[in-house]
């Protein structure tokens, strides 16, 4: 059994195949000359001979399922490459600070760690979805540009179509430095439109250490 095994395991997808002890792909016809294969009450090999076809037909419908298992999986791994969506995003690389700003804006994050499937663009700070599902969003935001004594803001906003998801704010007088984060999931649909909003009166400051940063990628789709 272990050398029948051994003979019939490589799969090749495609139409259903026929498997065979005799010769792949081929069934041989009965021998005449041999009674064993004609005559039933000839000889006790006949029995042999049926147990033989019953083998190869269970073997045939065994490797043709397998056949088709293994196709569904293929699938199913292009489906996830093809699909694959995740980016990794920092306000900076270098000295640079943000506001305080009169009106809200959006916040263009320039510095990129990762952006699989080319959905934020980081010349307007959006992430657009481009599939339906659910999303796994964090953005974390920083400031030391007051002084010791002075009110210092740093308070932001994560939005869907301009209308906000979670917000964070953090106000305070006793150092020059401020930060919070955020982590949320959201079920978005295609087209949607992600953004980081810095309110009025805030700020933000980063530099090569990346304090400030907003990230997102695909739970699961729905779609």
């Amino acid at each position: 059994k272990g050398v029948v095994l051994f003979f019939v395991l490589p799969l090749v997808l495609g139409q259903q195949r026929t498997y065979n002890w005799d010769t792949p792909g081929q069934t041989l016809p009965p021998d005449p000359i041999n009674p064993c294969l004609t005559d039933q009450d000839s000889c006790g090999c006949c029995v042999m001979q049926r147990k033989k076809w019953q083998l190869e037909e269970y073997l045939n419908s065994s490797m043709n399922s397998l056949e088709d298992s293994l196709a569904r999986a293929q699938n199913t791994l292009r489906n996830i490459r093809e699909n694959r969506v995740a980016f990794s995003v920092a306000l900076t690389d270098r000295r640079r600070c943000i506001g305080p700003v009169r009106t809200a804006v959006n916040v263009v994050y320039q510095s990129i760690f990762i952006n699989i499937g080319e959905a934020y663009n980081s010349s307007t700070g959006v992430f657009t979805v481009p599939r339906s599902g659910v999303y796994n969003l964090a953005f974390t935001v920083f400031s030391d540009a007051g002084s010791p004594g002075a009110l210092l803001s740093v308070c932001a906003s994560i939005r869907r179509n301009g209308v906000a998801l979670a917000a964070l704010r953090e106000v305070y007088a006793q150092d020059q430095e401020d930060q919070a984060t955020a982590v949320l999931l959201a079920q978005l649909s295609v087209g949607d439109r992600i953004t980081i909003s810095l309110h009025s009166g805030c700020w933000l400051c980063d530099d090569q250490n990346h304090y400030n940063t907003f990230s997102g990628f695909l739970l699961y789709a729905t779609e």
